[in-house]
């Protein structure tokens, strides 16, 4: 017996409540499907999702099956950035697996479709599922087109920057900024939205191949409906081994640093306890195949006409756990094999003939990497001894071993103010400090390395270190998620003015090793950070009302994946 059905039989007013809202007698002992997704004008990679959920419900009646249409819309980061709004954003995530907790818990259901495109509505999404354990299927929102000579959203922020250092002017960063999103879908760049789209996949609960289209024909309404007559749940599919599966693919596409936060948390909902030291270990000789900005040359879209996913995962094929389950019924490995036969590959040639541009030169061969050692690394030392997270990958080979002088902010305008006016000098390590899950609800510090990252000279001499996040659009020489945070009396909340900070990438080494531009020995700094922090004193919250305040009191720590608890 369904699980809805068992519900049904202790809930009379149930029947009468679902007539009312035009469903038919013969719908009652249906198979129900929840459709949960985050449309809503609210940015363009949901605004456009409504069609997505329409033909899944299609699917869903074509398969026996009732759908019943749920929606929690997301944020958009890039409407958020600039301003406090962004302090909402990865709370926002948390939120929205709370949704999916409460609207199935209060009307079960006995399998779910999950529709989002983008940076907080996918991991909030996946969060809930492994909550709830529904027998689920994910569907991802797609990516939009580039603009004009392949213009992407990304590259506004080193525009604005540059039009605020005087470098362009006014009417030509108003051209960008109107011509950088063409169409719906998540941001056509593999920053966080992007990167959890292929998470998504990787994690098995997509239908294969489905990830990053321009547009999508698969059928997941059905799919959920076979999932749920065969009892199939979330759980049952996503394993440790289907989270490292994950990993290894985002290490050969160098996806976002925030994946740190979104797969701890994700995998925490599932019962499983994935930390950093498991992308460190990944990541540590990892073949970087994926050539696609904002460290590369492509725009996202343009990975789908390589072969997508799939192809990515050919590449890597042997280092992947072929035999865990999907959302297919079937393997990993028999999915892959699937595709060969199933005119997958010959679709996606036909789009990528139309751009002139190899397949080899979006994703490179396993044995011809754009890099062999991975592209994340987590750093420790006295000034993060819980670790830090830095995409060495996209930081200048100047600054992968460098000892700077420190330049502590507590907030982000200023650090950014001081930028923009020339106050940071090459050597200068910027630090923006309360900024973790607790100080203010982890924003990304985007403006802030896309100001650096675009100036000739910083670009390649200072260092911006945080307990904040980035964007995943951010590149240049960005070290982010120190931990302990400083709201916490982490190190971090103990740097002072021309404190020499040591950063040794490979060595994976974040460390303070001098005062006043001083060297000290390690027991030196150890009695002196000691002092420090016997005279530190703890700040009242910032928000002292609202869902902030809820977070703040309830956040992990970032390396822990910043989900409440």
């Amino acid at each position: 017996m369904y699980h809805s059905e068992e519900v049904r039989r202790l809930a009379p007013e149930m029947d009468p409540l679902r007539l009312g809202m035009g469903w038919k007698l013969e719908d009652l002992e249906k198979p129900k499907v929840f459709i949960e997704s985050t449309f809503g004008d609210s940015h363009p990679g949901s605004a456009h999702l409504l069609k997505f959920v329409d033909t899944a419900a299609a699917g869903v009646a074509a398969a026996g099956g009732r759908a019943a249409r749920y929606f929690t819309t997301d944020i958009c980061d890039g409407m958020a950035q600039g301003h406090d709004g962004i302090n909402y954003s990865l709370a926002s995530r948390d939120m929205i697996a709370n949704m999916v907790e409460i609207h199935n818990n209060a009307t079960p259901f006995d399998a779910g479709v999950f529709i989002a495109s983008c940076d907080k509505g996918l991991p909030g999404l996946l969060m809930g599922i492994g909550r709830t354990d529904l027998p689920a299927v994910v569907v991802t929102g797609g990516v939009m087109e580039a603009g004009p000579d392949l213009l992407t959203l990304e590259q506004i922020g080193a525009y604005s920057a540059m039009c605020q250092r005087g470098e362009i002017s006014e009417a030509q960063l108003t051209y960008y900024k109107h011509h950088a999103c063409p169409s719906c879908g998540a941001c056509s760049f593999m920053g966080t939205a992007g990167t959890m789209q292929v998470m998504c996949e990787a994690l098995g609960l997509t239908l294969p191949g489905s990830a990053l289209l321009p547009a999508t024909s698969a059928d997941p309404g059905a799919q959920a409906v076979e999932l749920a007559k065969r009892g199939l749940t979330a759980r049952d599919i996503v394993t440790r081994e289907s989270f490292e599966n994950a990993i290894i693919v985002h290490a050969a596409i160098s996806g976002s640093t925030n994946a740190i936060l979104h797969l701890p948390a994700i995998a925490h909902e599932f019962g499983i306890e994935i930390d950093a030291d498991t992308f460190e270990r990944i990541h540590k000789s990892a073949h970087y195949l994926l050539d696609v900005r904002p460290a590369g040359r492509w725009p996202s879209e343009y990975v789908y006409y390589a072969g997508g996913v799939p192809a990515i995962m050919e590449e890597v094929r042997h280092l992947l756990h072929l035999d865990v389950m999907t959302v297919t019924g079937k393997t990993l490995g028999e999915n892959l094999d699937g595709l060969k036969v199933g005119g997958y590959y010959e679709k996606c040639a036909e789009y990528l003939k139309k751009t002139g541009v190899k397949k080899e030169d979006i994703i490179r061969p396993f044995d011809a990497p754009i890099g062999d050692k991975g592209t994340i690394a987590i750093l420790r030392g006295n000034l993060a001894p819980e670790g830090a997270v830095v995409k060495h990958s996209a930081v200048p080979v100047e600054m992968h071993k460098a000892l700077l002088r420190a330049r502590p902010f507590d907030c982000e305008e200023d650090a950014i103010a001081a930028v923009i006016a020339h106050d940071i000098k090459p050597g200068d390590a910027v630090f923006i400090r309360y900024e973790g899950p607790k100080g203010s609800g982890m924003p990304e510090m985007f403006y802030t390395t896309e100001a650096i990252s675009s100036d000739p000279e910083l670009g390649k001499t200072i260092a911006l270190i945080t307990d904040g996040r980035f964007s995943g659009a951010s590149k240049g020489p960005a070290i982010g998620h120190v931990s302990p945070e400083a709201a916490e009396g982490g190190p971090i909340a103990l740097v002072e003015e021309g404190d020499l900070i040591q950063i040794d990438i490979p060595a994976r080494v974040l460390a303070i090793v001098g005062v006043r531009g001083e060297r000290k020995t390690p027991e030196e700094m150890d009695g002196i950070l000691k002092e420090r922090r016997a005279a530190w004193q703890p700040r009242p919250l910032r928000y002292q009302s609202g869902v902030l305040k809820i977070y703040s009191e309830h956040a992990v720590g970032p390396m822990k994946g910043g989900y409440m608890k």
